[in-house]
């Protein structure tokens, strides 16, 4: 038996997601299968992504320039040292991009109902395992696309939106690391430091077709391997209100060398946190509520988030050594 879970979309002005939970990987908002009482992570590790495109043209792109854009964005995930990626284009179909047949396939399709709605992705995953079998991608053409190197005004970057979409087909979820303003009845972005924020930049916008220290972060916490494993290190540890645990406070650690940052959450009732993949260094450490944030962008819609505290950083600088952890530590937060 199969099921089909569409875990994701970005919107215009608005967007939102379903993200699945992995309770033994608390680093990143990974996407997931319920089996039972467990979770089964999303990814490809150790297999080769075999993919067809729709050939289907939409206004300014054809289906020929979307299959470069695709190849470009599966490069930009395979560029972080360490990441193993394998993937393959199996040719252009008639297939959609959005059923239930066992092929992963990604191309254009008219979705007017779904008028804040870029690009969606989907899965196919065994009901018994868990396991994936299978995953679609489309752009709406709701909207106008472009491939020009340079963007082009008044329509959607194909490679920025895509390299998000793919994101999301590698296993990742949703990214906090992003600003937003009220703009025409949504939101509109006013500055972002990761391609999986759930929010995308303006009509010709190239700003999403590279990956950011985030991104690196999460996809080679999945596919950098024991390599990975030696060459950085991870901070872990507990955000606590009053002595309880915070559920889905958003971590974030700021390299004091580079300003590079990378955020996590917490994800369990305990506060538990761990953000991995870090390269070696010291950090400062930020907890903070997702009160600025459509919640359902990152989690489910029961899940019992935790928005009333400040905004609080732990009280030390924290050191990551290579191919090991800072220790735990535990951020004390205060209610608003």
């Amino acid at each position: 038996m199969r099921r089909l879970i569409r875990h994701a979309v970005i919107g215009a002005a608005a967007a939102t997601a379903i993200v699945v939970l992995s309770p033994d990987v608390q680093a990143y908002l990974k996407l997931g299968a319920s089996v039972g009482n467990s979770v089964v992570g999303i990814d490809w590790v150790g297999r080769t992504i075999n993919y067809r495109v729709t050939s289907r043209d939409a206004s300014g792109v054809t289906a020929a320039q979307l299959q470069t854009a695709i190849a470009q964005s599966f490069e930009e995930w395979s560029r972080p040292e360490n990441v193993q990626l394998s993937t393959s284009f199996a040719g252009f179909t008639t297939l959609e991009p959005d059923v239930r047949d066992g092929q992963n396939v990604l191309g254009f399709q008219s979705r007017p109902d779904l008028d804040h709605t870029l690009g969606s992705t989907s899965f196919q995953t065994s009901a018994s395992t868990g396991a994936l079998i299978s995953a679609d991608i489309f752009l709406n053409t709701t909207f106008q696309w472009s491939v020009a190197s340079g963007g082009q005004a008044s329509r959607f970057d194909v490679v920025s939106i895509m390299t998000h979409e793919i994101g999301h087909l590698l296993g990742l979820g949703h990214s906090a690391l992003g600003e937003t303003t009220s703009s025409g009845g949504g939101r509109s972005v006013t500055g972002k430091r990761a391609v999986m924020f759930p929010i995308a930049y303006g009509p010709g916008s190239i700003e999403d077709r590279t990956i950011e220290a985030d991104d690196i972060a999460g996809i080679t916490d999945i596919y950098g391997g024991s390599a990975a494993d030696n060459d950085l290190g991870s901070i872990g540890g507990r955000v606590t209100l009053n002595g309880t645990g915070v559920f889905g406070a958003h971590i974030t650690a700021i390299n004091i060398t580079t300003g590079e940052m990378v955020s996590g959450f917490s994800l369990s009732n305990a506060g538990d946190f761990a953000i991995g993949a870090l390269k070696p260094g010291v950090y400062l450490v930020r907890a903070e509520p997702l009160d600025d944030a459509d919640i359902d962008g990152f989690f489910d819609d029961d899940a019992p988030v935790n928005l009333n505290f400040r905004v609080t950083y732990f009280t030390k600088q924290v050191a990551v050594p290579a191919g090991g952890s800072s220790g735990s530590i535990e951020i004390k937060v205060r209610a608003k």
